[in-house]
């Protein structure tokens, strides 16, 4: 399963600390150390990968121009993810959210257009990559089901793995209310996984291979420009994953399914503006 290695913390702080006194090398390491962190939450929280983009920099500003104010009551990393998080619920609504279903619905959707014969067919590189891309976009498009506090509440406990005190600090809440938020978010990700993806219950008849051409046929997959599956490599390693995913409690299997998912490059755009950021300090996207 991928997941960005972060910096030790002790470093991390230690950096934000030489940041706030005027070093710039320093500060060029703080924002580097945590941008994967925040794309990651953009993403999963927003699920297209430009709308993630667009707020990673807004976040990534206001983390840069509001690290003096930042006094140490907390860990760094818990200051930037309520930074974030304070960013992405009060965005205004997204392209997805717009189009965002219920979990009756979404169930009803992966119902139709199956192609039955479609696990029978050839596994090219570009089959893969397509498998992938349908993969990741439908059980991003899940989370979407759930509203803006669950689904920030079930992205920071069970796919991100922070514990409830810290994430309940982020989300300005009571540990108790948020354990209560991601028990509700988790029940509903579970049931609708178990009753129909194939990806989490071997016996579900929905599964990314029976959904690839539909996919295409919809619009929500360009073969030519996929969003979200980048690495070849990476779709040849999934079944193995998936075999690992399947060996955990169903309870489990959803969260790690999310956890699997690759952190994609940012665009080359993006990258442009991270490297002005870091040269010259903020400028307008």
């Amino acid at each position: 399963m991928s997941a960005s290695v972060a910096p030790p913390a002790t470093a991390l702080e230690a950096d934000v600390a030489r940041a706030r006194a005027g070093d710039r090398a320093a500060l060029e390491r703080v924002v580097r150390g945590v941008q994967k962190d925040v794309h990651s939450l953009a993403l999963r929280f927003l699920w297209h990968p430009q709308d993630a983009e667009d707020a990673s920099q807004e976040i990534l500003v206001r983390i840069v121009t509001g690290l003096a104010d930042f006094r140490g009551e907390s860990a760094f990393r818990t200051w930037v993810y309520r930074v974030a998080c304070n960013a992405l619920l009060n965005l205004r609504r997204q392209r997805m959210e717009e189009r965002a279903m219920t979990f009756d619905a979404f169930a009803a959707d992966l119902a139709e257009g199956l192609q039955d014969d479609a696990d029978d067919g050839p596994r090219t590189p570009e089959r893969a990559l397509l498998l992938e891309e349908v993969k990741i976009g439908c059980t991003l498009a899940m989370l979407l089901c759930l509203d803006r506090d669950h689904r920030m509440a079930y992205i920071l406990g069970e796919i991100l793995e922070l514990d409830h005190v810290e994430a309940a600090e982020v989300l300005g809440i009571e540990p108790a209310a948020f354990r209560k938020r991601v028990s509700r978010a988790r029940s509903r990700i579970v049931a609708l996984m178990a009753q129909r993806c194939g990806l989490v219950e071997p016996n579900n008849a929905c599964r990314c291979a029976k959904r690839v051409d539909t996919a295409v046929t919809l619009g929500r997959v360009d073969p030519q420009h996929l969003l979200f599956a980048s690495s070849a490599e990476q779709a040849r390693a999934f079944p193995e994953v998936l075999h690992e995913i399947r060996r955990l409690e169903h309870t489990q299997r959803a969260a790690a399914l999310y956890r699997s998912h690759p952190q994609p490059p940012g665009s080359e755009r993006f990258v442009l503006w991270l490297r002005q950021v870091l040269e010259h300090g903020p400028v307008p996207s």
